[in-house]
């Protein structure tokens, strides 16, 4: 386990911005860069820290994290589903068969939790119990696990997500229902295998997001991350009861406790300037991404710390890049 010292040491080391790179077709995502090349896709995860729809810091080696996460995930769910990574050439970088995107984020949720205005705990408090055409039952309390894990779409959009319902989905005409009933289908097997590789190291695959796309002989592929602590929340597992029955919140390994604190020192949706996270917070997060990569896979996470991110991408590349 790479030690806090050495986090520390390289909270200036991080991938903010590819335009160094000078590649073609580029498009900034929160928290990916993607470059087009022809049939294929460029997909650079950095360091930016999402959430509440803005950029809250930089984390030293989690765009490293999330691409190798992902990476593991791809390669040991491709009897589920198809997906659309070709080669990893960098550890920030996938290059990707280019798909046609469906505009759904499939959320996948087992426990009623949650800090953000879409999440499940949010919407319930406030007394929906028609959550994305699941109908949940009254006296829910905060962390509780479902019966069986639901699925609450979201479209995608630039500025803001918005939940949806299945019925909604296919009545607009957003995806056919036979796709739909594919995708719905491959959502809940990808969770399920999750959720058991998950339990085998100590964790709890809480709720995450898939995305899907359609390759050029209409075949639904598994696109963008999975099972990230980006796109996904973990707890751990043996101490989650315990918690509940005491009121607190579980002990987690992603972003929450991030989001946590912008939610208490300022409005993170609607002050034109946010705080600066403190040192200690990045750090830490950066602490728990690399633990629950290693938890996740079983290897030990490295990183070449000899040289800069940004000339060992040019290094890794320079094929890519004329």
């Amino acid at each position: 386990m790479i030690s806090k010292d050495i986090i520390h040491s390289n909270l200036q080391n991080c991938l903010k911005d590819t335009t160094f790179l000078d590649l073609p077709n580029p498009r900034k995502g929160k928290v990916r860069d993607t470059f087009g090349l022809g049939d294929k896709l460029i997909l650079i995860t950095t360091d930016r820290q999402s959430a509440f729809d803005r950029i809250l810091a930089a984390v030293p080696f989690k765009g490293q994290v999330l691409n190798q996460v992902s990476a593991f995930w791809f390669e040991n769910t491709k009897d589920i589903v198809k997906n659309h990574v070709i080669e990893v050439p960098d550890p920030n970088v996938t290059v990707a068969k280019k798909c046609s995107v469906l505009p759904i984020e499939f959320v996948v949720r087992a426990y009623i939790t949650g800090s953000t205005d879409t999440s499940a705990w949010m919407k319930y408090s406030k007394g929906e119990r028609d959550i994305c055409g699941n109908l949940l039952p009254d006296g829910m309390v905060k962390n509780q696990k479902f019966d069986k894990p639901i699925l609450t779409p979201t479209t995608k959009a630039e500025d803001h997500d918005e939940s949806i319902s299945a019925e909604e989905i296919v009545k607009r005409g957003i995806i056919d229902e036979e796709t739909w009933q594919k995708c719905e289908n491959i959502a809940f097997k990808l969770f399920a295998y999750g959720s058991e590789i998950a339990k085998e190291h100590g964790l709890i695959l809480v709720d995450t997001k898939y995305e899907m796309g359609l390759d050029d002989n209409g075949e639904i592929t598994l696109i963008d991350e999975i099972h990230t602590p980006d796109s996904s929340r973990y707890w751990l597992a043996d101490s989650y009861k315990e918690r509940l029955s005491r009121n607190l919140e579980p002990e987690n390994i992603d972003k929450e406790f991030l989001r946590l604190w912008f939610k208490e020192n300022c409005d993170p949706y609607n002050d034109p300037e946010l705080p600066s996270a403190p040192d200690d917070l990045v750090v830490e997060l950066s602490s728990r991404y690399i633990k629950l990569y290693e938890m996740i896979t079983g290897k030990e996470f490295t990183v070449d710390t000899d040289i800069s991110i940004e000339e060992r991408l040019k290094d890794n590349l320079s094929k890519y890049r004329g």
